[in-house]
């Protein structure tokens, strides 16, 4: 039932995949489980309040990472280093809260293409690197930023 939030990043390039979940309040890790998956592999796996990578796909091996000092507030996004063209896929963020809890789906799809500089012969003074990194993280950092900001606004106001 959720919509699908698309993201987009050129090969080598480091992307982060928004999952923001609600109420804003103070998240127990001790008790949660936090899975992000393509097809039912396992990309990122988080429980009891640590990374447990023991079945985690190899080609994500060393490359995933939380925002462990965010989770707290919501923040369950997942940053992806060295994107290679077989990252491209739709990712499933899946959160439990606790044993208790409904478990919480969000989608996220991932478009992976090669970047036009790598296919160009380098400038002599090498500048054709300077301007082709942040606009293909703005699109999903900005989202996740505006998503982040109004649920610490709704969580303020609610109190």
């Amino acid at each position: 039932g959720q919509p699908t939030t698309i993201c987009h990043a050129f090969v080598g390039e480091t992307v982060v995949l928004p999952c923001i979940t609600s109420p804003p309040g103070e998240l127990i890790f001790s008790k949660s489980l936090l899975y992000w998956q393509i097809n039912g592999k396992i990309v990122h796996f988080f429980k009891k309040g640590e990374d447990s990578l023991d079945n985690q796909e190899k080609q994500f091996d060393g490359r995933t990472s939380l925002f462990l000092d965010q989770m707290k507030h919501g923040n369950l996004s997942l940053k992806i280093t060295n994107v290679q063209l077989e990252d491209d896929a739709e990712y499933t963020c899946i959160y439990k809260p606790s044993a208790s809890d409904p478990t919480k789906k969000f989608y996220i799809k991932l478009s992976v293409s090669v970047s036009p500089r790598t296919d160009q012969a380098p400038t002599p003074s090498g500048q054709s690197q300077v301007s082709s990194r942040s606009p293909s993280e703005a699109p999903c950092l900005a989202m996740l930023l505006l998503s982040f900001h109004l649920l610490v606004t709704l969580g303020a106001w609610l109190l």
